[in-house]
């Protein structure tokens, strides 16, 4: 297995472990394991940019506009575009559901892994979704 190949696959297990931690709404895992702070997210138009774990919040869990009904969200498919020792970028497409099972809406996205002071985490994402 190359460098490359350990990084990739380092970097999707932190892209598994940030869809379960999401899904159980565990903002403290997020903060802490998954996401790396400052974390960019470019959406809807514009940008945000969380500096602090602090500043993180998730408008699907409000359950409002295109998260209305929300219950959970799964990867439609992660596949790696690049990638380095210390950066992955994954193109990405995420399906969010509701609760009975029906989807509200599929969205393809870019999300940035990177590895800092030896540990891989979410720095940015750029979404169609809201």
């Amino acid at each position: 297995m190359t460098q490359t190949d350990i990084a990739i696959a380092e970097a999707r297990a932190v892209m598994d472990g940030f869809m379960v931690a999401f899904n159980a709404q565990d903002a403290e895992a997020l903060r802490t394991t998954w996401f790396h702070f400052p974390h960019v997210r470019l959406h809807s138009g514009q940008v945000t940019v969380m500096a602090t774990p602090a500043d993180f919040r998730s408008a699907v869990w409000g359950r409002t506009g295109q998260a209305e009904g929300w219950a959970r969200t799964a990867w439609d498919y992660v596949e790696p575009v690049d990638s380095g020792p210390d950066k992955v970028h994954f193109r990405v497409q995420f399906t969010r559901y509701r609760a009975d099972g029906s989807a509200i809406g599929s969205y393809r996205s870019l999300y940035i892994v990177t590895k800092l002071d030896g540990r891989w985490g979410i720095q940015a994402r750029s979404s169609w979704a809201a």
